[in-house]
């Protein structure tokens, strides 16, 4: 619901999750087998120092110290960290929790591999004549031992990680892409239900013939619905647009979404960034860059990890530049996802804030917030909302922050 007060047009909002950056082991690390990590410290550290010059001037380098990136005199935004307040270190829980909804129980895991019974009844709903694998793995290991296999029998390899999901590959050319998200979508409506309630289900399309195999970018993750309100429906239901790009609108099952731009990539979704906000009045966009974890975290490529970051920072210039006075730009991320340990694992870390004005100059040190949700309660102050999300805002330690109309 919009407050009753009057404020002029327009405003928009910038919220980018820079997917898998973490700034180091929460408190609570080692309950999940996290202790000591710290994304962007590490991977600064194995490439002999990050070259992050425009994400310096926000303030970067002034929350933790990291090598190659300078802490400065005048940060042109306001610098923190946020710990995650909800359990686990799931992307659903991640971006559920920005957005201001704190998950107090802890999706399913399944490290052993998913119960027999569960299984059986993924064959019954999808019709499949087997799976392979049923195993906490490596995406791209268990593609590679088992694709071979799955070429021969047509059955798809179903496997896990330490994260709540039930990851389903298949080969383009046996699964069509069609019947692939089929199966998903019976597995996320039929199976992954009840004590099984995963957080997602998600589709790992490839391609490519035995020892060539690698993953297409036609994955999709099916999510579960969020447990309560979120920023999304609070902004959906005051008619203000909620635009995604990424795989966002999937983590929120499509909820309070107005438009959803689906990417393949980080330099794909810059460039829609880019147009959504040049051209957009009004209004969320809320983007989400997955090549950090996708690409690099998970593969344990710190080298290529760093060079994703600098690829960012060398286009941020340009996001800053398209916003329009007194936009809002957030920039976070969702868990972290050390390249450096060796875990292939999501990591259990604080997140970088950095939150800027568009024509506003100098500030100020948000220090270390106690849950990702001062995000979502941030947004929802700029936009004048009454609200009952999770966090507290720090809008007021924006400069230049004023208020927007409703729509």
């Amino acid at each position: 619901m919009a407050a009753n007060v009057q404020r002029p047009p327009g405003g928009k909002v910038l919220l980018l999750v820079l997917d898998g950056v973490g700034l180091g082991a929460l408190p609570d690390a080692a309950r999940y087998g996290d202790e000591g990590s710290h994304t962007l410290a590490h991977v600064a550290e194995a490439v002999g120092g990050l070259r992050l010059p425009n994400l310096a001037s926000l303030g970067l380098g002034n929350i933790d110290p990291l090598r190659g990136v300078a802490s400065v005199t005048e940060p042109r935004g306001c610098f923190g960290k946020a710990a995650q307040a909800s359990r686990g270190k799931d992307s659903t829980t991640g971006h559920w929790e920005i957005a201001g909804l704190i998950t107090e129980k802890e999706f399913p895991t399944y490290p052993r591999g998913f119960p027999a019974e569960l299984v059986e009844r993924f064959l019954q709903v999808t019709g499949c004549g087997g799976v392979l694998g049923n195993r906490a793995a490596s995406g791209t290991s268990i593609m590679d031992e088992l694709g071979a296999e799955h070429l021969r029998t047509g059955w798809p390899i179903l496997y896990t990680s330490a994260d709540s999901v039930f990851q389903i590959a298949a080969h383009e050319e046996v699964i069509p892409l069609e019947r692939l998200y089929e199966i998903c979508a019976l597995a996320r409506q039929q199976v992954c239900i009840g004590e099984h309630a995963l957080s997602r289900v998600i589709a790992r399309p490839f391609v490519g013939t035995p020892g060539q195999f690698s993953r297409t970018a036609n994955r999709r993750d099916f999510s579960l619905a969020p447990s309560g309100p979120t920023l999304l429906d609070l902004l959906a239901g005051a008619g203000w647009p909620v635009v995604t790009v990424g795989k966002v609108d999937e983590l929120f099952a499509g909820r309070g979404v107005s438009r959803a731009v689906h990417t393949k990539g980080n330099a794909e979704g810059v460039r829609r960034i880019l147009e959504l906000v040049a051209t957009l009045d009004r209004g969320l966009v809320f983007a989400n860059l997955v090549d950090f974890d996708t690409l690099y975290g998970h593969r344990n490529d710190a080298a290529g990890f760093a060079r994703a970051l600098e690829e960012f920072d060398a286009a941020l210039p340009a996001i800053l530049g398209a916003l329009r006075a007194g936009d809002l730009l957030i920039l976070t991320a969702d868990h972290g996802n050390d390249p450096v340990t060796p875990s292939t694992d999501h990591s259990r870390e604080y997140v970088p804030v950095l939150a800027t004005r568009a024509g506003a100059d100098g500030g100020k040190n948000l220090g270390t917030r106690p849950t990702y949700a001062d995000i979502g309660k941030t947004v929802a102050e700029f936009f004048a909302l009454e609200n009952s999300l999770a966090g507290t805002s720090f809008l007021a330690m924006c400069p230049s922050a004023r208020a927007t109309s409703a729509p």
